[in-house]
């Protein structure tokens, strides 16, 4: 059974109540058959007490037995139906709630997904886990009131005008009595509906915690941070035990007057209609019905204040996807207002004014900072991952279609996620390469050995985030992922860190060579890394403040000199020795084209 077309629609996020709305009107023949079946339902329950009064008064009471068994089986016939509505019932509001759980999932999933990188930037993954989890069912949970809560309200009135039928005076209290209980109930649903938004907030906050004491348990026991994070996590946990304290309160509040008020009510209005009965006013026969009717109406009464229950936990979880779906990429909403403009039609310069960076086409060029950060905060702004002033050709880059910027710069950091699944697909993502273009690519971030010492190779099982792989094994992963999407700019940063330095030469000329002619940027202070770059550009404070080659500034920046001789402390007389001896072992860590790997044991 398919829970909805595939194609979800566009969310209404003008707010939580606009959103519930839009998943009701996504589906407007199955809600509509869902709220007739559900007051058809809940209107055929009154019919048995009626029955059951015209059997007691036409046939027990004056001894017909044909007018009894005609009123017993008519009875009987009733409840068959009531059984076949019931179940129709159900399953329509079953497809509704999983038709409502499955279109926030992909409109939720596809957010993400538009989001990307910038995903971890704006919220925590243990924020998108709940919101994907908890809230999408409670949404779908919510829309039960468009099937009983329609029809609880439909039969209120009719359970009134069947007793107005009987007496006024039944009727009027049962019409001022069911509005009384909902005012009664009032101010616990406002409580709740406060006590679930600060819990929703806690569990959040606390799923973070969560997420970064599981994901960095090595490096914090390396740290010996782990019983600082643990302690956070139980502190949290027990401000989270106190708000689910606050939330059960309420609720069983809310539960004890949903059951305990209609039984109150049911009780006052069956011993009224028992005096009237005495008194002769009503024949026994319609004490029967009153009380089945008022038995009866205690169903739409519980459905009415869990629906009200529902209404308010939905509004809680709606706001909370409703923030999400909200999160832009970066923060240029004023500019995506306007109609999207095409990106230049040839490689054109990408330019950073706020740092004076510029990066030409077709070259390798380098930023090298004493701060990782500057370098970092600029392939943000140049990969449109932050608001900017930043510039492709002659147009703004936060003018150009968002997928087209994605489509053709592509960004890989060191923190880009490894899916759990084969190496394969880790590499190939959403692409079909074929197998020599994966081993081209492999060869260029030198991971053929990571292949090769695999069991099955390209189709051994990566863990999630790669974790049965080395640190320098998966930013080798990560590498040759980004150069098999060959995208026109690649803006990569500290792509060589966490290897050795014969490794990082080899990586460093491999990139060379499977870029040329393409737009490279890379962020490193390595010299085996800034010996192969065509530009270099030296940053202070965020800003450039000399550009040329590495040999260039190597040769005339002591500051630079120092920075990625990674500096030994050791005076300026030893500054020309250093240089000399870094370019030394860059020519000799160079591999001699005769010794280029071949694609044969990739095959």
């Amino acid at each position: 059974m398919a829970a909805s077309s595939t194609d979800t629609g566009v969310p209404d996020r003008r707010g939580p109540a606009r959103y519930l709305w839009w998943v009701i009107v996504s589906q407007p023949q199955r809600v509509l058959l869902g709220a007739l079946l559900g007051t058809v339902w809940m209107v055929c329950l009154t019919l048995p007490p009626y029955v059951l009064s015209r059997a007691i008064d036409d046939g027990l009471r004056t001894g017909d037995r044909s007018a009894l068994v005609g009123w017993c089986a008519a009875l009987f016939g009733i409840g068959l139906l009531n059984a076949w509505l019931a179940i129709m019932r159900h399953r329509t509001m079953t497809r509704i709630r999983l038709d409502a759980y499955f279109r926030t999932v992909r409109v939720v999933v596809d957010h993400a997904t538009r989001l990307g990188a910038a995903l971890p930037r704006r919220v925590s993954a243990g924020e998108v886990v709940t919101i994907g989890h908890s809230d999408v069912g409670v949404i779908s949970q919510t829309l039960t009131v468009t099937g009983p809560g329609v029809g609880a309200v439909i039969a209120y009135f009719v359970v009134a005008a069947l007793l107005l039928s009987v007496s006024p005076l039944l009727a009027g209290v049962v019409l001022v009595g069911v509005p009384l209980l909902a005012v009664l109930i009032g101010p616990f649903l406002g409580r709740l509906q406060g006590a679930e938004s600060a819990y929703r907030e806690r569990q959040g906050a606390l799923a973070a915690i969560l997420g970064d004491l599981a994901g960095g348990l090595r490096v914090l026991n390396g740290l010996g941070g782990k019983a600082v994070f643990a302690a956070r996590y139980r502190e949290g946990s027990h401000r989270l035990r106190d708000e689910g304290y606050r939330v059960g309160s309420s609720m069983s509040w809310i539960q004890a007057f949903s059951i305990g008020l209609p039984t109150l009510f049911l009780a006052a209005v069956t011993w009224l209609a028992a005096r009237m009965a005495a008194q002769g006013d009503i024949t026994v026969g319609e004490l029967v019905a009153v009380y089945g009717y008022v038995a009866v109406l205690v169903l739409p009464v519980t459905f009415l204040i869990e629906g009200s229950y529902d209404i308010g936990r939905g509004l809680v979880a709606a706001r909370r996807v409703v923030d999400f779906l909200n999160l832009a990429p970066g923060a240029w909403k004023a500019s995506a207002r306007a109609e999207p403009v095409p990106g230049p039609k040839e490689p054109s310069v990408l330019r950073d004014p706020l740092s004076d960076v510029e990066v030409e086409p077709g070259l390798l060029t380098a930023l090298v900072s004493a701060r990782a950060s500057d370098g970092t905060d600029i392939v943000d702004r140049l990969g449109r991952f932050t608001s900017s002033l930043a510039t492709w050709g002659s147009v703004r880059l936060d003018a150009v279609a968002l997928d087209e910027v994605r489509t053709r710069i592509l960004v890989a950091d060191n923190e880009a996620d490894l899916f759990a699944g084969t190496l394969r697909a880790a590499l190939s993502g959403r692409c079909a390469p074929d197998e020599e273009a994966i081993a081209r690519a492999v060869d260029a971030a030198m991971a053929r050995d990571i292949v090769l010492g695999l069991p099955d190779g390209l189709d051994a099982t990566l863990d999630s985030q790669g974790r049965n792989l080395s640190g320098g094994q998966r930013q080798r992963v990560r590498l040759a992922r980004a150069l098999l999407a060959e995208p026109e700019v690649l803006l990569a940063v500290e792509p060589t860190s966490a290897v050795d330095s014969h490794t990082e030469a080899n990586m460093a000329t491999r990139l060379r060579t499977a870029r040329a002619g393409r737009t490279t940027l890379v962020t490193t202070t390595s010299p085996l890394v800034l010996d192969q770059a065509d530009v270099v550009h030296y940053l202070v404070g965020g800003r450039v403040t000399a550009t040329g080659s590495h040999a260039d500034l190597f040769a005339r920046h002591p500051d630079y000199r120092r920075l990625v001789s990674r500096g030994t402390g050791e005076g300026a007389e030893n500054e020309d020795h250093e240089a000399e001896e870094q370019n030394a072992a860059a020519r000799r860590t160079r591999p001699h084209p005769a010794t280029e790997p071949t694609h044969e044991a990739l095959r």
